[in-house]
């Protein structure tokens, strides 16, 4: 008859209760749109200069600036409590997340250049887009909303364009992946309408927001 000695026992007990006690992986998410969703731009006259865009860095409520996933427990989205999700992030901080997703959808759906990183040439023209997000909530289960502003501004040009939205995509799904993937496509909706207005500007540096 074999025997456990008590060293032994002890550190297989351990661990089980370490294995029992590990945290979940942490999982990630991007707002950036898969390049195949977004419809190709129409072909802009050979003899036209390139259009250059910059975003400038994101003003938002300091709630949301983290890695975290920020959402309200699923309901009617009424409660003042939130859950900041420690097991959900994205893939950088909320900010630069949400900036880089609209600087790539705005240029993909212009067929502009995107300047917002730097490598833009000190001469080109180039539009620029200063945008504040009042609000961005999400419910589990729900929906996603948000609340954006932008100023547009032409570098040679001395009046700008501002324009507001309030964008809301449903949750398709429970679970957080779900919450993640409308966050996805209202920042995909968020870069069209912003789109539209560069475009707009584009056409008449007059020209009121489109939107």
């Amino acid at each position: 008859m074999k025997f456990i000695t008590t060293t032994a026992f002890c550190a297989a007990m351990g661990m089980l209760v370490l294995a029992g006690c590990a945290s979940p992986p942490t999982r990630y998410y991007t707002l950036a749109a898969p390049v195949s969703a977004v419809a190709p731009p129409a072909a802009p006259p050979a003899a036209a200069a390139p259009l250059w865009i910059e975003l400038a860095p994101l003003g938002m409520p300091e709630r949301l600036a983290r890695p975290q996933l920020v959402v309200r427990p699923a309901g009617d989205g009424s409660r003042a409590e939130v859950e900041i999700l420690e097991q959900h992030r994205w893939a950088s901080s909320f900010e630069n997340e949400l900036r880089d997703a609209l600087a790539s959808g705005i240029a993909a759906r212009l067929g502009a250049l995107d300047g917002t990183r730097g490598g833009r040439p000190a001469a080109a023209p180039v539009t620029r887009i200063a945008v504040q997000v009042r609000q961005f909530d999400a419910v589990e289960g729900g929906k996603v909303e948000a609340d954006l502003g932008w100023t547009l501004r032409r570098a040679e040009q001395p009046r700008s364009m501002v324009c507001r939205i309030t964008l809301s995509e449903p949750v398709a799904g429970t679970g957080i992946d779900a919450v993640a993937q409308g966050a996805q496509r209202l920042t995909a909706n968020a870069s069209a309408a912003i789109a539209r207005s560069v475009a707009a500007l584009q056409q008449n540096p007059d020209a009121a927001c489109p939107i």
